[in-house]
């Protein structure tokens, strides 16, 4: 892994989005053990634009506009119903003191769909690993995998440590339910703006 990988990877993960966003919100409803379950589930979310990107499948997206379009309106559309269901306070802003194992898999299913619906990620990495390969690379789809794969970890590490401050915050908000209202607005509007910033998106 060359140094201007690991810098370009991190100035990528940074940014924040519909993944942070994600973990922040498990983080300040039910803490840090649900912000980690809630950064697996983002990061595994991940995997297929990879391979996506290593078969040549991204490709076929970036050149059909219907493939394109279906996904991103799935992605719109799952977007819409996690603003909806943080308003509702039956998302991940839901306040509780536990987690348990059904609580669990919903997490894990809803970090890895909210990736998994964004047709961007894929043609993100059809653009951005190939070129970290080195022109002289005898296996360059391996060498694809395993760029993807470090990018994969430090996105982990990186939503863990976005994690980690959110639930230290946790016990200060929850003693301020007005405070936990307006959280509840932001989050769900800035989930509906992350729609309609997909909606717009052009291959």
């Amino acid at each position: 892994m060359t140094t201007d990988f690991f810098i370009t990877s991190m100035i990528v993960i940074l940014i924040p989005g519909a993944g942070v966003l994600y973990t922040l919100a498990w983080a300040l409803g039910r803490g840090f053990r649900a912000s980690v379950i809630a950064t697996i589930g983002g990061t595994l979310g991940i995997i297929p634009h990879i391979l996506a990107a290593t078969l040549g499948l991204a490709a076929l997206m970036q050149t059909s506009a219907v493939a394109f379009g279906m996904v991103k309106y799935l992605g719109v559309a799952y977007l819409l119903y996690m603003a909806w269901g943080t308003l509702r306070e039956t998302g991940a802003l839901s306040v509780s003191e536990q987690s348990g194992d059904q609580k669990t898999f919903k997490i894990i299913t809803e970090g890895i769909l909210i990736n998994l619906f964004n047709p961007k990620l894929s043609i993100f990495f059809l653009s951005f690993l190939p070129q970290f390969i080195p022109a002289n690379a005898s296996q360059p789809a391996s060498t694809m995998v395993f760029l993807g794969t470090i990018f994969m970890l430090l996105t982990f590490i990186v939503f863990v440590i976005y994690g980690a401050f959110a639930s230290a915050a946790r016990a200060h908000i929850l003693t301020k339910p007005k405070v936990m209202v307006w959280l509840r607005r932001i989050f769900a509007t800035t989930f509906g703006l992350l729609s309609l910033k997909l909606a717009f998106s052009e291959k």
